[in-house]
């Protein structure tokens, strides 16, 4: 069987998020809360920061299975200026509306955005995924790209979280 880019994305992401469960069911609670990371985040700030990330990439995704241009998420409209400009200020907004969450509820929410992120992508066809210029409103880049870097983002900080742990 050839496999596909789109499968091959698809099976890396779903790769990802099987290594993140993995580290996270064998942490305690006490771990995924601790302060670990710059500005005091522990593991729970940073899954919650992974989810509002994801949940921009959602958006474009289920847009583009409508053929229309994407709605960011509520919580996105409500920050001043350009959240993609201004990454610190839109991190800084994520921490702060999730820092008290529990973390059942964080990791539910992660959880269940991850799996709307693969469903989403499996509605879109392998053309359309990988076609730069198929949709406007990404300014040259594919949903390929956009699941491209959701999986470098979550990488990033699995090493961050891993290399911490290690500490």
């Amino acid at each position: 069987m050839i496999m596909t880019m789109k499968s091959h994305i698809l099976a890396a992401l779903r790769e990802q998020a099987m290594r993140w469960e993995e580290l996270l069911l064998n942490l305690s609670d006490a771990q995924i809360t601790a302060p670990l990371f710059d500005l005091n985040w522990s593991i729970q700030d940073v899954v919650a920061h992974l989810w509002g990330w994801q949940q921009i990439s959602i958006a474009r995704l289920q847009a583009a299975a409508r053929d229309c241009p994407p709605e960011p998420p509520a919580w996105l409209m409500a920050l001043p200026g350009d959240w993609e400009e201004d990454v610190d200020r839109t991190n800084a907004w994520i921490y702060e509306n999730n820092h008290t969450r529990p973390w059942p509820e964080v990791h539910q929410i992660w959880r269940d955005g991850y799996l709307q992120l693969l469903a989403s992508a499996e509605l879109i066809t392998e053309k359309d995924l990988l076609d730069q210029g198929r949709y406007t409103w990404l300014n040259g880049y594919s949903l390929a790209d956009v699941l491209i870097a959701s999986y470098d983002h979550h990488q990033e900080h699995f090493e961050k979280v891993t290399d911490a742990l290690r500490k």
